[in-house]
C-alpha cells in the first residue's frame, strides 16, 4: 500500500505542477494583456486546484503509513524525520490552503482582471512554497523525480 500511494504521489506532483503552471501562464498573460476571463481560463485554475487537492488526499495516506514520518521523542533532531514529518506536511498544506483561497477570490471577484490577478497571485505564492517543500533528489531530504 505504501509503496503504491507514494508512486501515485510521485507521478501526481508532475501533473500538479505542470497545471499550475498552466494556470499561472493564462493567469499572467490574461491579467497583462486585459483579456476577458473565459470558461477555458476557469477550468484550468479549477484542474490545477482539482489536482492539487488529489494530491494532498494522497499525501495525507502516506503522512500515516509512511516510515520517514515519526511522532517519537527525538524524532525531531533527524533531519529527515523532521522534513516528512513537520516541514513538508506544514509547508504543503499552505501552499494548497493558498491555491484554494485565490481560485475562491477569484470565482467571487467582478471583474476579468481581479480573478486573473488573484490566480496569478495566489497560484505563484502556492507554487513557490511547493517548490521549495518537494523532497527533490538532490537535496538531504531527497526523494526519487518519481
Amino acid at each position: 500500500m505504501y509503496n503504491i500511494l507514494l508512486h501515485l504521489h510521485s507521478v501526481n506532483r508532475w501533473i500538479v505542477l505542470i497545471l499550475i503552471v498552466l494556470a499561472l501562464f493564462k493567469a499572467f498573460s490574461g491579467w497583462f494583456g486585459k483579456k476577458e476571463f473565459t470558461a477555458s481560463d476557469k477550468k484550468s485554475a479549477l484542474f490545477a486546484l482539482i489536482f492539487t487537492h488529489i494530491q494532498l488526499i494522497l499525501g495525507l495516506g502516506l503522512y500515516f503509513i509512511s516510515p520517514l514520518v515519526s511522532f517519537e521523542e527525538g524524532a525531531i533532531k533527524s533531519e529527515i524525520f523532521r522534513f516528512y514529518t513537520i516541514e513538508h506536511f506544514s509547508m504543503m498544506i499552505i501552499a494548497i490552503a493558498l491555491i484554494t483561497l485565490g481560485f475562491s477570490l477569484s470565482k467571487r471577484a467582478p471583474e476579468s482582471i481581479t480573478k486573473f490577478k488573484r490566480v496569478a497571485v495566489f497560484y505563484l505564492i502556492g507554487l513557490l512554497i511547493m517548490l521549495s517543500s518537494i523532497p527533490w533528489p538532490f537535496r538531504i531530504t531527497g526523494a526519487g523525480w518519481f
